[in-house]
């Protein structure tokens, strides 16, 4: 917890100014910053538990961004005129900050943490969703939980040939390139946007131009924790064996690599053919054994994992047979559905998309009700991945 007030000014190309302030907000979380550009502010915020949950083999990270209506003065336009669950624009900002985040933690780092960016003000000039990374590596930063940032994110556009780092909405509006970059200091890690046709002078421009601004916004974060000066915590490692590890890979690495170079084009096929090895090594452990069943299913799984892998390096091949530069063969079938407006089925090796397009007028575009102001859609795509299409029984989420 801090409970002095630092502050940090990063000053951009073209005159604006990022402070970045922790101490005021959000005392008791493990760390927490308020990122001001303009009138725009974000509260950005990070807790981790101290101890990781029985089992876990993943990094249980979750990232939240939500732009509230009353930092732009207005009222949802809802029934119950309550915020509700996130917009679409507002989980793909998640996802954006989530990408570059999670990669900078210790791979034996299994504590649930929790990173929540609030838009608290909103500034038209000055777009939030460029400044929500930077927030969330600042808080990560200044608080003792595990991180090997810093990381930031900027978005860079050109307008009418000239390149604009973190642009107004106007500027957005009008630029042919328009691509949000993640970087630490010494690396890009993530690039998403758009644009039209380009020069890849002109996209490696961009970038480079991106990942200076980053490398600026990254080196006041370090300066920032060591100015808070908050040592990491000590935190419990996953459960290893390496001897057992050892044991395993030497007994069981070549017959899954035996595996994978049999060229089983069948996933379930392929799949049954792997998880044989492991059963037969179960069925011939002593009754009386204490071996944890959470390393036998890692370290399997790493076995296989390494298995597929050294097949493509070696051999030049995946699992299937295929060579690296030969594709899945591919069908396309239209109007498989005799009433939809419009309907394909797109068959790539065992993967399947039926795609559906309905037409709509007017009346049918959706509203979108968000702290910019109203606007309008009438383009949508959803997308669904049911449990089914991977062999998998698992109940249905939204």
């Amino acid at each position: 917890m801090q409970n002095n007030i630092i502050k940090k000014t990063i000053q951009l190309q073209d005159g604006k100014e990022i402070t970045i302030e922790s101490g005021k907000l959000a005392r008791q979380a493990d760390g927490s910053v308020v990122v001001t550009m303009g009138k725009t502010m974000l509260l950005a915020t990070a807790v981790a538990n101290e101890k990781p949950k029985e089992g876990i083999d993943f990094l249980p990270l979750s990232v939240d961004y939500q732009e509230k209506f009353a930092a732009a003065g207005k009222i949802p336009g809802s029934f119950l005129k309550r915020e509700a669950r996130l917009t679409d624009s507002e989980i793909l900002i998640c996802r954006l900050v989530d990408r570059a985040l999670r990669p900078l933690f210790p791979n034996d780092y299994h504590c649930d943490i929790q990173v929540n960016i609030s838009l608290i003000s909103a500034d038209p000039d000055a777009l939030p969703d460029s400044l929500a990374a930077l927030a969330a590596s600042s808080a990560l930063s200044i608080s003792d939980i595990p991180f090997n940032g810093p990381i930031s994110e900027a978005r860079i556009a050109r307008v009418d040939g000239q390149f604009v780092i973190n642009p107004t909405m106007e500027q957005k509006n009008l630029a042919d390139i328009d691509i949000m970059v993640g970087a630490t200091f010494d690396n890009i890690t993530m690039v998403e946007g758009e644009m039209n046709e380009i020069s890849e002078e002109d996209m490696l421009e961009a970038l480079k131009l991106a990942h200076d601004a980053i490398k600026i916004q990254c080196q006041t974060q370090k300066e920032m924790a060591k100015e808070v000066n908050i040592s990491k915590r000590e935190y419990e490692p996953e459960v290893s064996d390496e001897d057992f590890k050892k044991e395993l890979f030497d007994t069981y690495y070549q017959k899954y690599y035996d595996v994978a170079v049999k060229e089983i084009k069948e996933k379930k096929e392929r799949k049954n053919a792997f998880k044989a090895i492991k059963q037969e090594y179960l069925e011939n452990l002593p009754e009386e054994n204490e071996l944890d069943p959470f390393l036998i299913n890692k370290y399997f799984g790493e076995i296989e994992k390494k298995a597929s892998r050294d097949l493509v390096l070696n051999e030049s091949k995946r699992l299937d047979g295929r060579k690296s530069n030969e594709i899945r063969s591919i069908n396309c079938e239209v109007d498989y559905l005799p009433l939809a407006h419009g309907s394909a089925l797109f068959t790539r090796g065992e993967t399947q998309a039926l795609v559906v397009t309905t037409l709509g007028t007017k009346e049918d575009e959706q509203m979108i009700d968000s702290f910019e102001g109203l606007s309008f859609k009438n383009f949508m795509m959803h997308y669904n991945f049911p449990a089914f299409s991977v062999g998998e029984a698992r109940g249905s989420r939204g």
